[in-house]
């Protein structure tokens, strides 16, 4: 298999820069008429890889909302990986999964070995055991062509308590997370397959992540708060690896199969002329 950086490379050429989350939260679920139970999850669900899982470059499930139905939510979770994937899209897990040793090479076994019922082409992870604890996971990714996205600068207003701290080098620790992903990433062709979440709510920033080489995804736009047009000016020359992710706004245009598919066009177009390069400098 390709790696999942040469895998996202063609997606967003093919499809453009646009992640949508799968998040069947109760509010969305009541919002669509939707039952808060296993119906109504797989409802809810299903009709979003059927509306954009031939579209969008990746489709990102949240699972916190299906593990709260217990086995028969995870069950759900694996379908719409399966649906997902046969349809074209890259699947995101969002699991933000953070551990050490054997406890952390079960999680990369559970989301990124081929043989799991829940493979996924990447996952996120939190790195605040310390960049190391993610050896497990990075390998794994290694091994079979994943792709992993690590915490870096958070869209929630508690991040800046750990991540803007400095260390005993004298750069955030969210620097020295950036720094240790682009390490991994040296050297690959076209995108590396490790990279970081940034969200499009923390504004100016003076960390560096020109050496990235790899993906940045992107949440925080639409009801968060984050706009299309603070993209370029976030991230500069590193725009053209930026995967930004909607949910709500995207979302809350269902359960018409016609509205999400519009939303998500919407938002694809306005991601697309605000990532464009500034010709006039």
């Amino acid at each position: 298999m390709d790696s999942f950086g040469t895998r996202l490379h063609a997606a967003l050429d093919e499809r453009g820069p646009l992640c949508v989350g799968i998040d069947p939260h109760s509010q969305l679920l009541a919002h669509w008429g939707l039952e808060d139970d296993l119906a109504g999850l797989e409802k809810f669900s299903r009709t979003v890889v059927e509306a954009l899982g031939d579209r969008v470059a990746a489709l990102k499930p949240q699972s916190a909302f299906f593990e709260r139905h217990g086995s028969r939510g995870i069950a759900v979770l694996e379908s719409v990986v399966r649906e997902a994937r046969a349809a074209g899209a890259l699947v995101i897990l969002d699991v933000k999964r953070g551990d050490i040793g054997s406890t952390m090479a079960a999680y990369a076994h559970a989301y990124l070995d081929p043989t799991s019922p829940l493979a996924v082409d990447a996952v996120t992870v939190s790195p605040y055991l310390g960049f190391g604890s993610l050896s497990p996971i990075i390998d794994t990714a290694a091994a079979h062509g994943g792709g992993v996205f690590v915490l870096a600068l958070t869209s929630n207003p508690e991040g800046p308590q750990v991540q803007h701290a400095i260390t005993t080098e004298g750069v955030t620790v969210a620097q020295t997370m950036l720094d240790a992903v682009a390490d991994l990433n040296e050297g690959a062709v076209p995108l590396g397959s490790f990279g970081v979440v940034v969200g499009a709510t923390i504004g100016e920033t003076a960390h560096d992540i020109s050496r990235l080489n790899g993906p940045i995804l992107v949440p925080g736009l639409g009801t968060q708060g984050g706009r299309p047009e603070d993209l370029r000016r976030i991230f500069g020359e590193s725009a053209a690896a930026i995967l930004p992710s909607y949910s709500r706004e995207v979302l809350a245009h269902g359960p018409s199969v016609t509205g999400l598919r519009d939303a998500a066009g919407r938002a694809l177009e306005e991601c697309r002329a605000a990532l464009q390069p500034n010709v006039n400098g």
